[in-house]
């Protein structure tokens, strides 16, 4: 017969079964029916509730934090310090010579966010602090940087200093900006790039393995053995010029890879700067070209844009959003458009704490927990957390006010496992640290 959880209630269950097979046996119902409903029954009282699967956090390449770093990479004279100006509302130096920037220069952008705004608008706050993305500006790489050419060494370590790739491309001619190679070619200058990155990172990958085979041969350690497997299918991809980002990789194995931090492990966003005509009307002959390769090779978000058009605008107010553009109108920048997909790209979210003393965005790691997410505002809460309470943006504006928002039940208590989401509204409980003193 059946089993349950102990032999009492299985001698309970078996008798009381048996006992309504004989029964409804001579009524002609069918009874091996009969005898499963009860057994249905019976599981309903004595079986335990399934647990909750819980929700394994993927894996991503790269370092793991909220206070990532965009790098602006490029050869030299593509717009590189250009486009940093503007992103910054700086002014370092552009100029027409290779390698005017050689010392990086660094900068916090905000993140552009309407639903900021709108928050900010409605609460009226005493300080405002919105999300902000750390861009770096790195000097032109040459075709072989990674033996050492134009100060090839030192932008490369700077490369290595950054968690994702503003790759800039020149796609426009103009006898007045030397370019490095003579002409302007942004497959060549593409190749160029992602060649002298695998180099450096083929360099460096052969001075480690063979202190990896060695503690191996001395210890027969398992973990260096595990290690040494990942880094020989790195080496294979390098040898044929492919980037870290083109294997395919399981969880266990980029956990071992972030703990070198390859330069062809960071993702890339490209900006293909374009003459103002050209960006204008929407038509240059590199982009069909630029985008086989960029899919061929190294996949990533391809954004086309043109220093000379931000140029034009730079200072000015810029309120309109595409959606808002009519017909005729020249187009807003996309310097906004390129820091939110850096952003992005990084695998960044924030959620919000509003009220009228501060309206304030929190970065963290999409996949982050309530817990981290209140860690970002200090430890303490993080250590004490109880509980999160949480409103969706969508649902704060459409309702008006907090206590509207409660009314339609929309207001809700999170725990230790829920999954931060971008634009959430949170509030924490917790309990404060314990004073040491007597």
């Amino acid at each position: 017969f059946f089993f349950f959880n102990d032999t009492a209630t299985t001698e309970i269950y078996t008798e009381q079964i048996v006992g309504s097979v004989r029964c409804v046996q001579e009524t002609g119902i069918n009874a091996e029916y009969m005898g499963k409903q009860y057994l249905i029954q019976s599981r309903k009282i004595i079986m335990p509730p399934k647990k909750k699967e819980e929700v394994k956090k993927k894996v991503v390449l790269g370092r793991p934090g909220n206070t990532l770093k965009m790098g602006i990479v490029g050869l030299p004279n593509v717009g590189k310090s250009s486009t940093f100006n503007f992103m910054c509302k700086m002014s370092v130096p552009a100029e027409n010579y290779p390698f005017c920037t050689i010392e990086p220069n660094r900068a916090q952008v905000p993140i552009p966010d309407e639903r900021f705004s709108k928050l900010c608008e409605i609460w009226k706050p005493k300080s405002e602090v919105p999300a902000t993305l750390s861009i770096i500006d790195i000097a032109g790489l040459v075709r072989g940087a990674s033996e050492g050419q134009g100060l090839g060494n030192a932008f490369l370590s700077h490369i290595q200093g950054v968690d994702g790739i503003f790759h800039v491309l020149r796609a426009f001619d103009n006898e007045e900006i030397i370019h490095h190679e003579g002409d302007v070619d942004p497959i060549r200058d593409l190749e160029i790039i992602h060649s002298e990155l695998a180099l450096k990172d083929l360099q460096i990958l052969q001075n480690k393995i063979p202190d990896i085979d060695s503690k191996i041969k001395r210890t027969n350690d398992k973990n260096a053995k595990e290690e040494k497997a990942v880094l020989d299918k790195v080496l294979e991809l390098l040898k044929a010029n492919k980037w870290v980002t083109a294997g395919e990789w399981n969880d266990a194995e980029i956990e071992i890879l972030n703990r070198h931090l390859f330069l062809t492990s960071k993702p890339v966003v490209y900006c293909i700067n374009l003459t103002k005509a050209d960006f204008l009307r929407k038509k240059n002959k590199w982009l069909a070209k630029i985008q086989e390769w960029v899919q061929t090779n190294n996949p990533g978000p391809i954004i086309p844009y043109s220093v000379e058009f931000e140029s034009e605008i730079f200072g000015k107010e810029e309120t309109k959003t595409n959606e808002e553009t009519k017909e005729g109108e020249n187009p807003p920048s996309m310097l906004p458009k390129i820091i939110k997909v850096g952003y992005k790209t990084l695998n960044l979210i924030h959620f919000f704490t509003a009220g009228v003393d501060e309206v304030r965005c929190w970065t963290v790691q999409d996949g982050a927990k309530a817990p981290q997410a209140a860690g970002t505002i200090h430890t303490d809460f993080e250590k004490g957390f109880i509980c999160a309470e949480v409103m969706r943006y969508d649902d704060f504006v459409r309702l008006g006010n907090e206590n509207a928002v409660k009314a339609e039940g929309k207001y809700r208590q999170q725990g230790k496992e829920y999954l931060v989401e971008d634009g959430d509204i949170m509030f924490f409980k917790f309990n404060p640290p314990k004073s040491n003193k007597k």
